[in-house]
């Protein structure tokens, strides 16, 4: 029942992001109103644009259709009293502003954007490469899984700069899935070998 319940009260905030979603070209202050402009700058083509809850329930999704700047006016009126976050998925991080809804207005939370470096994985041969970049230390959970099985798990704590290989068995040929968990997201590649 709380799952239909959160999926009617999504749909009828998603209708309502979409709706009042407009192209605009106004300045954008911190004083609380119905409505917020989302601006970012250098975005690409393809790039994704969400907007989430405090459980990280994500209400909006659009792929970015143009490379450039980037600007749209929401109206979060809608919504209920919270914190939510527009998050721009970008090639190597994700920039996350932060908006505070109260009585039916909104006020950015605070006027910085928060960067988060995404992991880079990549493999060659039967070596796994994996390197992160965090602006301040955080705890990183990395583990392997080879056919669907657990094979590596650990736990790296207060790292800033991460960079890890792991060689892998040259005789188990097939595929393999990394997961990397951090404080407040999930990153998974898959990947044979």
């Amino acid at each position: 029942m709380e799952t239909i319940k959160r999926i009617t009260v999504a749909a009828f905030i998603l209708a309502s992001l979409i709706g009042y979603a407009n192209e605009d070209k106004k300045t954008t202050n911190n004083k609380a109103k119905k409505t917020v402009k989302l601006v970012f700058n250098n975005v690409k083509k393809g790039q994704i644009l969400s907007i989430r809850d405090e459980q990280g329930f994500e209400l909006y999704n659009n792929k970015i259709k143009n490379s450039g700047n980037y600007s749209k006016i929401f109206d979060f009126s809608a919504l209920e009293d919270g914190i939510y976050s527009a998050e721009l998925n970008k090639d190597f991080k994700i920039i996350t502003k932060k908006v505070i809804v109260k009585n039916g207005l909104v006020t950015f939370l605070n006027n910085k954007n928060k960067t988060e470096f995404k992991p880079v994985i990549r493999t060659k041969n039967n070596l796994l490469y994996i390197s992160k970049l965090a602006l301040n230390p955080e705890s990183i959970k990395i583990t392997i899984y080879y056919k669907e099985t657990a094979i590596f798990s650990e736990t790296l704590k207060d790292k800033k700069n991460l960079k890890r290989i792991y060689k892998l068995s040259k005789n188990e040929i097939g595929k393999y899935k990394v997961i990397i968990d951090t404080k407040d997201r999930y990153f998974v590649k898959d990947f044979t070998l």
